[in-house]
C-alpha cells in the first residue's frame, strides 16, 4: 500500500472492541503523530489497555480500522498478525508487567530483542554456522546498539547481571531499552512509570524526550502519573467507559470539566 506522508503516524478510526455482551471500546477514533509523544488517560477500567492490545495484535478489533503510516507505506493492523505489526510495521511495545527474560544478562535481553536482523544475517542459521562476514558484521553492530542502549539508560555498570536481579525501576529502562533496540517507528509503552519513585519518575520522562526528540520517532503512551503526562505529552487522549471524551493538548485536557470530573478530579488516581 502506497502512504500519504502527510498522514499521521497513527490513525485509530472507529474502534469498537467487545467480549461477549461487554463493550470495552466503543467507537473510539484518535490520531498520534510522527516525533510527538501522544498520552492515553482514564481512570481504570476505561479501555486504554484494551487499545493497546488492539494496535499491537494481541485482540482482533471488532470493527474499526487502525493504520500506521511510515516511509511512504501504510499498514492495515487489524488485518496484520502480532509478529508482523512488531516485524513489518516497526510497532514495540512494553506491558504494564515487566516481561524480561529474567534469566538471561541485562545485555543479552538487547541482542535478543534484535534476533530478527541476526537470523536474516545469518541466512537464517547457514552464515551464522560458517562465520560469515556479513554475520559477523551484524553481530558487531547489535552489539554496539545494545551498548548504546544501556547507556541511554543508566545500565552500562550491570551489562551482566541477569535482568531478573535488577532493581524494579531498572527493569522498567531496560524494556524501553529493548523495545528501541527493534528500531520502531512507533512505541506503545504501557504505564512505564508504574512503582517509580519521583526521581525515577523524573529520569523517565528525560527518556522519553531524547527517545521523542533524537530518535524521532512517535511515541505512544498509557500512564496514571499526571505529572509524568502533562510534563511531557504533546497531545492527550482521555477515556471512560471505552469512549473518548476529550482530546487535546496537555494544557487543554487539564481544564476539560469532563475530564475533571471523570479522571483527574478522582481523589487517589494523580
Amino acid at each position: 500500500m502506497t502512504g500519504d506522508p502527510t498522514r499521521p503516524l497513527l490513525m485509530v478510526e472507529h474502534l469498537t472492541q467487545r467480549f461477549g455482551g461487554l463493550v470495552a471500546v466503543s467507537d473510539v477514533s484518535f490520531s498520534a503523530r510522527d516525533r510527538e509523544i501522544t498520552a492515553i488517560i482514564g481512570p481504570n477500567g476505561a479501555g486504554k489497555t484494551t487499545v493497546f492490545n488492539c494496535l499491537t495484535g494481541f485482540y482482533p478489533p471488532t470493527s474499526g480500522r487502525l493504520t500506521v503510516s511510515h516511509c511512504g507505506r501504510s499498514w492495515l493492523l487489524e488485518r496484520m498478525e502480532a509478529h508482523r505489526i512488531a516485524g513489518a510495521a516497526r510497532v514495540a511495545r512494553t506491558f504494564q508487567n515487566v516481561r524480561l527474560f529474567g534469566g538471561m544478562s541485562v545485555l543479552e535481553n538487547l541482542i535478543v530483542a534484535q534476533h530478527n536482523k541476526l537470523m536474516k544475517a545469518s541466512f537464517f542459521t547457514l552464515a551464522g554456522l560458517f562465520g560469515l562476514p556479513s554475520f559477523r558484521r551484524a553481530e558487531v553492530e547489535a552489539v554496539d546498539k545494545a551498548r548504546y542502549w544501556l547507556n541511554r539508560v543508566g545500565l552500562v555498570g550491570v551489562a551482566d547481571w541477569q535482568a531478573g536481579n535488577l532493581p524494579y525501576g531498572a527493569q522498567r529502562r531496560l524494556e524501553i531499552a529493548r523495545a528501541m533496540c527493534t528500531e520502531p517507528r512507533l512505541l506503545c509503552l504501557d504505564e512505564p512509570a508504574a512503582g517509580l519513585n519521583p526521581r525515577e519518575s523524573a529520569d523517565l520522562s528525560e527518556l522519553l524526550r531524547f527517545i521523542r526528540d533524537q530518535h524521532q520517532i512517535g511515541v505512544l503512551l498509557i500512564e496514571h502519573d499526571m505529572s509524568v503526562v502533562m510534563q511531557i505529552s504533546d497531545h492527550v487522549v482521555v477515556l471512560d467507559y471505552g469512549r473518548k471524551i476529550s482530546e487535546g493538548p496537555p494544557e487543554q485536557v487539564r481544564l476539560d470539566p469532563a475530564v475533571i470530573a471523570a479522571y483527574l478530579g478522582e481523589e487517589g488516581d494523580g
